[in-house]
């Protein structure tokens, strides 16, 4: 079972008031019980570009995958008997990875990667990794938090073709097996959205958080 950390010291802002603007506040800290508190809120951090603020978002339009909506094209799951899947063998490798600067749109740093670790080591976050079996070696592999019913995923990466959609299927596959009922990807992509990830309001995403919650 997850440890409870000490609860937050911090106010955080409404995701039920927020206006149309997806950052919905600014400061604070990334504390176990700050984050846990803003998850549960339907807020996440991301640090404002090229700042050492954090910013607390949550999108006006919020991406989620259907747990039943995943598609798994017939070369995908060709990929997925090549590689095998692993639960929190390597998270903070995977954490690297998914940080790593030359990727696009890199946004981990440090300060992420320390409060994400201490998640993990008080058992809310969690990786998905993809090996290749023929060398043991890690090629892709996802990270999220996972809260009674959600699990918000925050990151993936890939070293070898399709190995983040392996792992994207084996995550699926693990949150129906413990009952997970809600899948948030933030901000919805093409790629995503290939997957089977849709986009609705932060009010939809707000009910069916409010949902999870309660499972």
């Amino acid at each position: 079972m997850p440890i409870e950390p000490a609860p937050t010291q911090w106010e955080l802002p409404s995701a039920h008031s927020a206006g149309d603007d997806d950052l919905v506040g600014i400061g604070a800290d990334l504390e176990p019980g700050t984050l846990l508190a803003a998850y549960r809120s339907g807020i996440f951090p991301m640090h404002l570009s090229g700042q050492r603020l954090v910013g607390w978002w949550s999108p006006a339009r919020r991406g989620i995958l259907p747990l039943d909506a995943l598609v798994v094209s017939r070369s995908l799951r060709r990929s997925c008997r090549r590689f095998e899947i692993r639960i929190d063998t390597a998270f903070d490798e995977v954490l690297m990875a998914c940080a790593d600067p030359s990727r696009d749109g890199a946004w981990i740093n440090n300060e992420i990667r320390v409060a994400y670790n201490r998640l993990h080591e008080l058992g809310w976050a969690h990786s998905i990794e993809c090996w290749d079996p023929t060398t043991d070696s890690l090629v892709g592999g996802l990270y999220g938090v996972h809260i009674d019913g959600l699990f918000a995923g925050e990151s993936m990466f890939h070293k070898a073709t399709d190995a983040s959609k392996v792992a994207l299927v084996g995550l699926v596959e693990h949150l129906r097996d413990i009952g997970v009922v809600l899948l948030d990807v933030q901000w919805l992509t093409d790629h995503l959205a290939s997957l089977g990830a849709i986009e609705i309001s932060r009010a939809e995403y707000l009910d069916h958080l409010r949902h999870a919650l309660s499972s």
